[in-house]
């Protein structure tokens, strides 16, 4: 059994631990509502933008003169996947569920015989895919999220992915992280992003506005030609991919890490009342054994 000295300095421990973890809960919680209403904010331009890519690709696709960000190398051999996580632990199953879907991804597109590159954005998805797929990872940029999310970050992973694609070192791309739903529910989520996949009608990219189904139906005339306005919007919308990815995975990273910190706290107060209990239990019969050991004495005399 413990000593009390044991026991003290155990109580003593798991107190500061509640402390740092309550502390932590809350500063995730004041990141999450930043970083929620970014994410939140982030949604309309990329599904709109996304939404008026679909309807020019659906009018030059198979034509000649598609760019290749659409129409692809004609080759579907070599895949890279942009696996996104967190820089920190302590965030629950947060990078464990993303890491869980790049793998299952990577094997899967080997036993149909693929070859798969891996460009990890955040420390904790490189650390954990290195000790399998060490040979597949291609880079890492980890300096995201340090301030928040930021376009310019989002937009140099962007440009790795296009210069990687126009130096022929893949044929696809999709990206791997979290979307967020609510601060104890994300959502891993697997997005192509090269060749341009438009979306398939009645998915929820269609947002909360209605018409969709009309515009799809509705006739535009471009000026300049949609060969033009493709080429050079498809590298943007690459980047505002990547940076919707990040917005929704940083946003996730901090939910997860509020609802953990959160648990950990109610089971180190719960801790504290046992160990507090044992305490109180072991001290008391010590006291008892004393008082029966002067008694004992007092009667031998």
């Amino acid at each position: 059994m413990a000593s009390l000295k044991d026991l003290r300095a155990r109580i003593s421990s798991v107190k500061s631990t509640r402390k740092i973890t309550s502390a932590m809960k809350m500063v995730a919680a004041s990141r999450l509502r930043r970083a929620q209403e970014a994410a939140e904010a982030a949604r309309p331009y990329a599904q709109r933008m996304e939404r008026m890519l679909s309807n020019l690709a659906a009018s030059v696709a198979g034509q000649a003169g598609a760019p290749p960000l659409l129409a692809g190398t004609g080759a579907d051999k070599v895949h890279l996947l942009v696996v996104m996580t967190a820089n920190r632990g302590l965030c629950g199953g947060f990078n464990s569920s993303i890491v869980r879907a790049a793998r299952h991804r990577v094997l899967e597109l080997r036993a149909q015989g693929k070859t798969v590159k891996l460009l990890c954005v955040g420390r904790k998805g490189r650390d954990v895919l290195k000790r399998e797929f060490a040979d597949d990872i291609i880079g890492t940029f980890e300096e995201q999220g340090s301030k928040g999310i930021t376009y310019t970050e989002a937009d140099r992973v962007a440009q790795d992915i296009l210069r990687r694609f126009e130096a022929g070192e893949f044929d696809t791309c999709t990206l791997v992280y979290n979307r967020f739903r609510s601060a104890i529910s994300q959502i891993v989520t697997l997005q192509q992003v090269v060749p341009f996949l438009p979306s398939p009608a009645g998915n929820d990219n269609q947002g909360a506005h209605g018409g969709h189904e009309a515009e799809a139906h509705a006739l535009y005339e471009y000026e300049p030609s949609e060969e033009a306005i493709l080429a050079d919007l498809l590298p943007k919308c690459v980047g505002i991919q990547v940076y919707r990815g990040l917005l929704e995975n940083y946003a996730s990273e901090q939910g997860a890490r509020m609802t953990a910190m959160d648990n950990a706290t109610r089971n180190a107060g719960e801790m504290i009342k046992k160990l507090t209990l044992t305490y109180n239990r072991t001290r008391q019969a010590q006291i008892t054994k004393e008082l029966i050991e002067i008694i004992s004495g007092a009667e031998a005399l």
